[in-house]
Order: C-alpha cells, then structure tokens, then sequence
C-alpha cells in the first residue's frame, strides 16, 4: 500500500511541476538561454521512510550525475543495505554495500530554460555482503523421515558468510523534474540482470544488497527510486533560441 502511496504522490508532484514550468513565457525574439552544467547530488527517499517503517530494513543511498554534453550525463548511486529476510524455511540477515554507474541519455525535449529530464540509462553494478543465516529447517515434500518432528533443522548450515559479492546491469528508465531552482525531484524503475554472484557453497543468495531480490532459478531483478537532489552548477553554456517572428511567443522558464 506504501508503495502505491508514494507513486501516486510523485506523478502529481510530477505533473504540477511540468504545469508550472509550461505556464512561463517570454517574448523576445532571438533570446540567448544560459543553459547549466554540473554536478547533481542528492538521495534516495524511499530507503529511509521504507527504513522507519520497517524494523527488518535499514538502507540508505545516494545519487549522483553529471551533465557532460546536450542530452548525455553519467550517473551514479552508492548505498549500504541491511535486510532480515524472514520465510516459511529459513531466516537470514544480508549486510553489504554497493556501487553502480552508468550513463543516462535525456529524450525529453525541454522548452528553453527548462530542465527536466526523462531518462533512458544504463549501470553496471558491484556488490559485495555478508549472509547471516539465523534459522533453517530442511525442507521434505513428503516428511518421510519426519524431519520436522525428530529435529534436523539444518543447524549444520547456520552462521555468517562473509566475503560475498555479486555483478550485474540495469536498464534504467527515470524521470527528474525541477521543482525550485536547481532543486529536483526525481524518480526511476530498474530492470535487472545478474552476470555474477559468489554465494556460500551451501546456499544460494537470495538478497543482493543493490540488486534486490533474487529469484530462484532466475537471473533477472527489478528495483526502483525517488529521488530529492540538488544541482550544484559549475559553468553555463549559451544556446540561441530560434527565431520567432515578433509576434510569436517562446515559452521558456522564468527566472
């Protein structure tokens, strides 16, 4: 339910902003619009509200692009996660961090002096963890020995391993909208593929701090962000607007 809360509450914070954006014109004709370059910082929202909600969870990330030419940055996240993951057989703690970086190329064509974004991307992802499995009981179709009752609950294979990592890319499709000047809000869905994971001999992953949940027999993950960030501007560049005859108007941002 939260997280159907928290989509809605972006697209119409979304969609007010791109009104306001849209509402501001100007009419000169063959005006100069300064456009900005640098550096984007910001975070994650939905990893320290999911962290207050929910005693099982603790994670934070933060994210970063920086605008290299018209419609190109390259972007990054880094975060640190720590899940309980609680099933019908078996209880695990998994604790890591993770980087992953990209490119994002901007298809959204922008009125002049606007700056929102909607972004296709790519990132390749590193991850390294630890797995504490707290409880597992062996699973039997049949309980022909009657596993449950005479105690064998796998206590041979509890305990923590370390050293863990895991590989993978992301095809990335997000938004970012200019809600004050250089303040954005942001948001993004993650389609993933694990190329490679270093598991316990005894076990599999079933979490990949960064990647999420991994599902049995399956290489693919999905994932998703809302993001508050602040543009910190290093250096602007000059882009003509068209010519207009004088009568025309050129919606444009107003500063």
């Amino acid at each position: 339910m939260l997280k159907y809360t928290i989509n809605i509450l972006f697209i119409f914070v979304s969609v007010f902003a791109l009104a306001q954006e849209q509402d501001s014109i100007v009419t000169s004709t063959g005006e100069v619009y300064r456009q900005k370059y640098g550096l984007r910082v910001g975070v994650d929202l939905s990893k320290p509200l999911r962290s207050f909600l929910d005693d099982d969870y603790k994670g934070l990330e933060l994210v970063g692009d920086f605008r290299i030419s018209q419609n190109l940055y390259v972007a990054a996240e880094l975060g640190t996660e720590d899940k309980i993951t609680r099933e019908d057989y078996f209880t695990f703690q998994t604790q890591g961090s993770y980087l992953k970086a990209g490119i994002d190329w901007n298809t959204y064509e922008n009125w002049y002096g606007m700056s929102n974004i909607i972004n296709l991307g790519a990132r390749f992802g590193v991850s390294t963890f630890s797995q504490d499995l707290q409880e597992y009981q062996i699973y039997s179709e049949n309980q022909y020995w009657n596993e449950t009752g005479s105690g064998l609950r796998g206590e041979q294979f509890l305990g923590e391993y370390s050293g863990l990592s895991a590989q993978w890319i992301e095809f990335v499709l997000g938004m970012k909208v200019e809600l004050f000047n250089n303040l954005f809000l942001g948001g993004s869905v993650r389609l993933n593929y694990l190329i490679n994971d270093v598991s316990p001999n005894e076990l599999d992953n079933l979490y990949i701090p960064g990647f999420n949940k991994v599902t049995d027999g399956s290489k693919i993950g999905v994932g998703y962000n809302y993001t508050l960030s602040y543009l910190i501007p290093i250096f602007k560049t000059n882009k003509p607007a068209p010519k207009k005859e004088e009568s025309e108007e050129v919606p444009a941002r107003k500063n």
